[in-house]
């Protein structure tokens, strides 16, 4: 790998890192604000409704123009939002504006792979990525753990440049100008990656014609047996572990008593366990074998339920890290297997913009779920039954498909075996 590469690498890792600290930064502003507690959840809704709403266009606009442009312009979307929650507008709405810059963010992190290297770097570079996005994802949630954390946030405001007054007063103001300077170095990153030579010129501007593509792709991959199966799955994991994500903390909270600084550090713990898994996964499953690690997430969603009987954090860790485990080796040759087979139906671009809209169409959906639950005041307790039953039996339908397509394919085998 050459030099670019890792300024690539540099760029994506630092602005994850700060949309991950960004989020329990915003949790945080919304318990001093005494917003209700079901508005945490819903701040992962408003994250990803871009994602959603903006699914066929993304990818136009992030071939308009060079790659580093589009991630330049896409990290000032998101210092926006960042600098639009400073000055007190609704965590909820900055945090949308943070989601924009993420959605037009994610097709040019993986558009600049395929322009700048040679095909036979692009597995090994896609696998540094995901990568350091696994360690960005825990690193992030970590120091927004500790910019929330009393003791730090204090430290942090008592220093004072000599004669300037930075007109830094609050804990959330202090947290969100450390954030800022994060998205600032990804910004700078970006200014310094290197122009690939390819011509941007869009091949269709016409927005009706790339709602009819992105729907022709949409359906293609859900009507193809292998495809369905592989997205069921992801889209499943995905919508699962952005809510995993507040029910740990929420959790952690009525289970252990602990607070959000200390919580967040969960969130770190659950991040462990899918890094473990999907190093385990890539080492020990096969593409053509991909399929047969759906039972793993039928028990990942049975082991979540124990979390109803934990009250010591000595049994805590382990049980989220084996949570974290469990996701990560089934989820990883799934998507491993949603690639080739969008690669082989209608291109990469395609099938990450199908993927991204399906998955993040699950986050909407399970965080709304879950934020109507704590509104109507369910039980944490009650909240986590149902999670892992729900993901146990959603598994259990996958893989009663998928057995069912196999029927199908060796009843039309046989048919053919015989007419020969």
């Amino acid at each position: 790998m050459n030099f670019g590469f890792y300024v690539i690498m540099a760029a994506q890792f630092f602005s994850a890192l700060a949309d991950n600290a960004l989020l329990i930064a915003a949790i945080a502003i919304l318990r001093d604000m005494h917003a209700p507690s079901s508005y945490e959840p819903l701040l992962k809704t408003f994250f990803t409704v871009s994602y959603v709403a903006l699914a066929a266009f993304v990818g136009a606009f992030a071939d308009s123009m060079p790659k580093w442009r589009v991630m330049f312009i896409s990290n000032g979307i998101k210092i926006l939002g960042c600098a639009l929650m400073f000055f007190d507008i609704h965590p909820l709405i900055a945090y949308a504006v943070v989601g924009l810059g993420a959605a037009a963010y994610s097709p040019a992190k993986y558009g600049i792979l395929t322009e700048y290297l040679p095909h036979r770097l692009l597995v090994v570079a896609n696998g540094w990525i995901e990568g350091l996005t696994v360690i960005a994802i825990i690193l992030g949630t970590v120091l927004g753990g500790m910019l929330v954390r009393p003791d730090i946030a204090h430290s942090l405001l008592a220093f004072d440049f000599p004669y300037i007054d930075t007109g830094i007063d609050t804990i959330a103001e202090m947290n969100l100008t450390v954030i800022g300077a994060i998205y600032l170095i990804a910004a700078l990153f970006n200014l310094y990656i290197p122009d690939t030579g390819v011509d941007h010129k869009v091949l269709k501007k016409n927005p009706l014609y790339l709602l009819h593509d992105f729907n022709h792709s949409l359906k293609l991959l859900w009507r193809d047996k292998l495809g369905q199966i592989s997205l069921a799955v992801t889209t499943l994991f995905w919508g699962a572990g952005a809510t995993l994500q507040f029910i740990v903390i929420e959790w952690a909270r009525v289970a252990m008593g602990l607070s959000l600084s200390k919580a967040s550090m969960m969130q770190g713990v659950v991040a462990v366990g899918v890094a473990i898994g999907a190093a385990l996964a890539a080492k020990m499953i096969t593409l053509k074998k991909s399929v047969k690690v759906i039972p793993l997430g039928i028990a990942m969603g049975l082991v979540v339920i124990a979390m109803v009987f934990i009250r010591d954090m000595a049994i805590a860790m382990p049980l989220l890290i084996l949570i974290g485990i469990l996701s990560g080796f089934f989820v990883v040759p799934m998507n491993a297997l949603l690639q080739h087979r969008g690669h082989i139906l209608m291109g990469a671009g395609h099938s990450i913009a199908v993927q991204n809209f399906n998955e993040n169409l699950s986050i909407i959906v399970m965080t709304g779920i879950y934020s109507v639950m704590i509104r109507a005041q369910l039980s944490i307790y009650a909240i986590v039954v149902l999670f892992g039953l729900c993901v146990a039996g959603l598994m259990l339908l996958i893989k009663r498909r998928h057995e069912s397509n196999q029927r199908q394919f060796d009843d039309v085998a046989s048919l053919d075996d015989r007419h020969i």
